[in-house]
């Protein structure tokens, strides 16, 4: 008999069949995405509908009846079918595909027919970054009865219908599925195969090796279960029978989460562990079924040395090998279940844990990171040679790519530039510009990702150039230059790195020799050469995302060693990439622990400084707790390193699967107070800039003229340019007192507010930080434009270069003088220029040439990168193309003094570095407040204890009070600040030595307490204590 189906559905005029989910929030402030993929706008992440606005649409295709899944194990998506049985309905919504069951006599329910296709949309619809996430695994199927027949389908289409492709059930304990399918009276199975020999055809499932009925737990999910995965809160839960071996099914399969983390939780060795007798590998691979090494005598010969097979104990597969392994290369061979095949597969891989790589990143090298050999001289001593830190209050952090810094300077030998030693190289126009700075008093240099990324060959033989001499001759406004970029952009020497592919191993194309062990012999030469010219060295981590995922992808490791349980997935199975590609999962066990290994490495073997993360947000809160907590234990005397001055931030965006704690509690801005980890202010950013870096981008902000000096941009009118002004004011205030939610303040209504009262445009709350070194204030950062292309872009056309670079030095002004932690990108001090590109991470060395010659500031290099700036080149071409817009060398040189002076009056008084929330409420306060204030200017003063000031003790042996005056009008301005009456307040000795002659003509009245501020200004001015 032909096999027939009847789909109940909901009528038009009915009740849906389901109340309807909301899609995904558009989040205000999406990441650009760091490496060269972008999800294609045919992906259901850019189709933002949802069909649960109607009952049902008549081309609507949905997979019926027998559900495969996979948890924390996560199973696949069947479609059996047998006669007269129970069905249910399933329908989709946006992105995500969810069952929703109707019971058999619903009221709301008409008979309808519709053929059926499991496979409704491409598998892969995004490039490198792939929409299959989560935990899908072999030939397993949890099993609900199916439909009841009507209509007549052939055997061929029927057979087309049927897929293994999603994974919808969890797996999240070792004796606990759960699935959000509701099938009434029916039975639910769960299929097993050793051999992935499932296939599932007309005549139901077959190819299973054992087959386990489930029952129903009636209690639900457990609240642990719950607590660890939010996003199956209200699935139901069914338990395995008690004599069931889940040990021996997860090797059937690829299992997830829940039932892993449960049955391996693992503290012990892994990688390569060396002994003066022997080497030892392990490997954490609890679902494969079997795992050998292959141990090469150099990185390119085509033989293996020998074969080693692996033993494995409680899913930890290792063995045993003589010392002469070491400077060898190996990798292992996984044999395990792929979920993205539905085949068992024999994975080649590198070790996760490797910490040395051959030259093309195909095998691992064994290094042995403690061997003198590998240390540069007086390595182990470097502890005490580092600059000190008192107080994470006391941080100031400047952002800097590892090529930008040396690759075009001159002054380094043409071998290393753009590598690791050149910042080994002391009379360097480059180094010579870092010691000015650390010696005015800036503390970090933060490294873009250094670790081994997939975007740049390792093999300088194998990179393409671009005749610069030819570039140079072209128009500034031209689309040739970026043309000749874009053309080999995917094969010379130049991407951010934010791709990564081994955490643990540094970048092989910023050394000399990318064989060997000369990348972690360098890499401890830049730190030390850092160190000794009093700057500590941040690295930037990206542990949100990896590059590559499945079984064949060259950059695939973690998804080929435990295929599914390292990257996150939806509920279809498909691997979540709202970070750009193959988000990990760090809520799991062994997620969380090869990120703190990985930390711990970099701390204690490179004896890294401070960790800077990607996409924090989409990290989970405990893990960044946990490693905050490891890293700061350390010892100088048994860990050769303080830990305690080990500082973490990151992005605290909280967008994606993640948002709203959806995966369990993340580290997002709002989540992380209290913490101690510092998150990026992007509220500050946006009130002194404009708009965001998403938005329009002429809309203007406090320093680029909103409401003061209109850009022609239509604002809402002037009244409401005026209000959007006032209100960027509050935001700057809030940021500058640190960004605390307790802190209290005047509004620009008048009202007493705490920070955390204040919201921004779309609800979001200003204030979030309980410490101030939670808070890290910047206004320009390596994605977007620079700061001089912001404000070239969104002031007023009419303005002079002059003018210009006044106001890129207010908005740094601003972030100088703030409580928090200042960042500044690197650059900036000098007018930094990338012709107004937004995304530069693949523009090349031409639009991100650093120049610390001060000859050049870049700008006028022609069009930006066409694939990410085109839709504004009709804005960039008339500022271009204009030469008065280009800075000559005596702006340069005078932004440089100007930056160096607001590092000199920072560090001149612990008043600006308040190291307590306590501190700033006592001592910061604002005036010029409320609605009769002048617009356009902010006045804060931080008083200090004196002998007539009662309750707060002196901090300041030099001032007992210092005044920060703002002016952002593009005019003089004077007011009359009546609480600063009658005080010695004097400008800031720095201001009047400087050889800014605008700023030395700000004055200040004691008998009315008035000020004169210049145009485009920020006096400092200082009460000395009486002697």
């Amino acid at each position: 008999m032909k096999p027939s189906l009847n789909v109940t559905l909901p009528t038009e005029s009915g009740v849906p069949y389901a109340a309807p989910r909301d899609a995904p929030s558009c989040y205000p402030f999406p990441p650009t995405p760091k490496a060269k993929f972008s999800p294609e706008k045919s992906s259901p992440l850019f189709q933002q509908k949802n069909t649960h606005e109607s009952p049902l649409r008549p081309h609507s295709q949905f997979p019926l009846s027998v559900l495969e899944t996979i948890p924390m194990l996560r199973l696949h998506d069947l479609a059996s079918l047998s006669v007269s049985q129970p069905h249910f309905i399933i329908s989709f919504g946006y992105k995500q595909r969810r069952h929703h069951c109707l019971p058999r006599h619903s009221p709301h329910a008409t008979k309808c027919d519709l053929s059926l296709h499991l496979n409704a949309r491409p598998r892969r619809p995004i490039s490198s970054a792939r929409l299959f996430r989560g935990l899908v695994r072999a030939p397993m199927a949890v099993v609900g009865d199916a439909v009841s027949v009507t209509r007549v389908h052939s055997q061929e289409k029927l057979e087309d219908n049927l897929s293994l492709s999603f994974s919808r059930a969890y797996w999240p304990s070792k004796s606990i599925i759960s699935w959000n399918v509701d099938i009434g009276d029916g039975s639910y199975f769960l299929y097993v195969s050793k051999t992935a020999a499932l296939v599932v055809n007309g005549a139901g499932i077959k190819g299973q090796d054992i087959k386990v009925e489930l029952h129903e737990d009636p209690s639900g999910l457990p609240a642990e279960v719950v607590e660890k995965f939010p996003h199956i809160r209200g699935y139901r839960a069914f338990k395995l029978p008690p004599d069931v071996d889940v040990q021996s099914l997860l090797k059937c399969q690829i299992a997830i989460p829940g039932a892993l983390d449960e049955l391996y939780q693992y503290d012990g060795p892994l990688g390569a562990i060396f002994t003066e007798e022997s080497i030892a590998l392990y490997l954490w691979a609890p679902t494969a079924q079997n795992v050998r090494a292959f141990i090469y005598g150099d990185p390119f010969a085509s033989e293996p040395l020998e074969s080693v097979q692996f033993q494995e104990a409680n899913g930890v597969w290792g063995a045993i090998g003589p010392s002469s392994w070491e400077g060898c290369y190996y990798v292992y061979e996984v044999t395990v279940y792929h979920y993205s095949t539905l085949r068992l597969e024999k994975c080649i891989v590198n070790d996760p844990y490797a910490r040395g790589l051959s030259a093309d990143g195909r095998r691992t090298l064994l290094v042995n990171l403690d061997s003198d050999p590998l240390k540069p001289e007086d390595w182990d001593n470097l502890a005490d040679e580092k600059p000190s830190l008192l107080s994470f209050s006391d941080v100031s952090l400047y952002e800097l790519h590892i090529r930008d810094f040396s690759a075009t300077d001159l002054t380094v030998p043409l071998d290393i530039r753009g590598g690791y030693l050149a910042f080994a190289c002391q009379d360097s126009a480059g180094i010579r510009h870092l010691r000015k700075l650390s010696y005015s008093g800036l503390t970090h240099v933060h490294l873009l990702p250094s670790f081994q990324f997939a975007s740049v060959d390792d093999r300088k033989e194998n990179w393409k150039f671009v005749d610069a001499t030819v570039l140079e001759k072209l128009p500034p406004d031209s689309e040739e230059q970026q043309a000749q970029i874009t053309a080999i952009q995917n094969e010379d020497a130049y991407n951010w790195g934010y791709d990564p592919v081994l955490w643990g191993v540094p970048k092989g194309s910023y050394a000399s020799n990318p064989n060997g062990a000369c990348r972690t012999i360098e890499f401890r030469k830049m730190v030390q050469a850092l160190n000794r010219i009093g700057l500590r060295v941040v690295m930037d981590v990206v542990y949100n995302h990896v590059h590559g995922s499945g079984p064949s992808d060259q950059f695939s490791v973690l998804d080929k060693v435990v295929p599914g349980y390292y990257l996150r997935r939806d509920g279809d199975g498909n691997i979540n990439n709202s970070t750009c590609c193959n988000n990990t999962a760090s809520e799991h066990y062994m997620v969380e622990r090869i990120i703190v290994d990985d930390l711990l490495n970099w701390a204690v073997k490179y004896k890294v400084d401070g960790f800077r993360f990607d996409l924090m947000g989409h990290i989970m809160k405990r893990t960044m707790v946990r490693a905050a907590s490891e890293l700061r234990s350390l010892k100088k005397v048994s860990d050769g390193i303080d830990g305690s001055s080990i500082y973490l931030y990151g992005e605290g965006w909280d967008f994606g699967e993640v948002a709203k704690n959806g995966r369990g509690i993340n580290a997002s801005q709002l989540n992380l107070g209290g913490t101690g980890i510092g998150s990026f202010n992007d509220r500050i950013r946006d009130a002194v800039n404009g708009g965001s870096p998403f938005g329009d981008p002429l809309q203007q902000g406090f320093a680029t003229g909103l409401a003061l000096q209109p850009n022609g941009h239509d604002h809402g009118g002037q009244a409401n340019a005026e209000r959007m002004l006032a209100i960027s004011k509050d935001h700057i205030q809030v940021g500058m007192a640190g960004n605390l939610r307790d802190f209290i303040l005047t509004n620009s209504d008048g009202v007493q507010v705490k920070g955390s009262d204040i919201t921004t445009f779309d609800g979001s709350l200003v204030a979030y930080a309980v410490n101030p070194i939670e808070t890290v204030n910047y206004v320009s950062a390596h994605d977007n434009q620079t700061l001089f292309d912001i404000v070239s872009l969104k002031t007023s056309m009419d303005i002079t270069v002059d003018e210009r670079c006044r106001i890129n030095h207010l908005a740094t002004s601003i972030i100088a003088l703030s409580q928090g932690v200042p960042f500044f990108h690197a650059g900036d001090e000098i007018l930094r220029s990338k012709s107004l590109d937004r995304d530069s991470y693949n523009s090349g060395d031409w639009f991100n040439r650093l120049d610390f010659s001060y000859t050049t500031n870049n700008w006028g290099v022609g069009l930006p990168l066409k694939e990410t700036n085109e839709e504004n080149w009709h804005l960039f071409q008339a500022r271009l193309a204009d030469p008065t817009f280009k800075p000559q060398m005596s702006h340069i040189v005078a932004a440089v003094e100007n930056f160096v002076s607001l590092l000199q009056i920072r560090y001149s008084s612990p008043l600006f570095r308040l190291s307590t929330a306590d501190e700033i409420k006592e001592r910061v306060r604002f005036h010029n407040m409320g609605p009769s204030s002048v617009p356009g200017v902010i006045v804060m003063s931080i008083e200090d204890g004196n002998g007539g000031t009662q309750g707060i003790c002196q901090l300041d042996p030099k001032y007992s009070l210092v005044v920060v005056v703002v002016n952002a009008h593009p005019a003089q301005i004077s007011l009359t600040i009546p609480a600063l009456q009658s005080r010695s307040l004097l400008l800031h000795p720095v201001q009047v030595s400087s050889s800014d002659n605008v700023v030395k003509s700000s004055r200040y009245e004691p008998s009315t307490g008035g000020f004169t501020i210049p145009a485009r200004t920020t006096p400092v001015f200082v009460e000395p204590r009486q002697t």
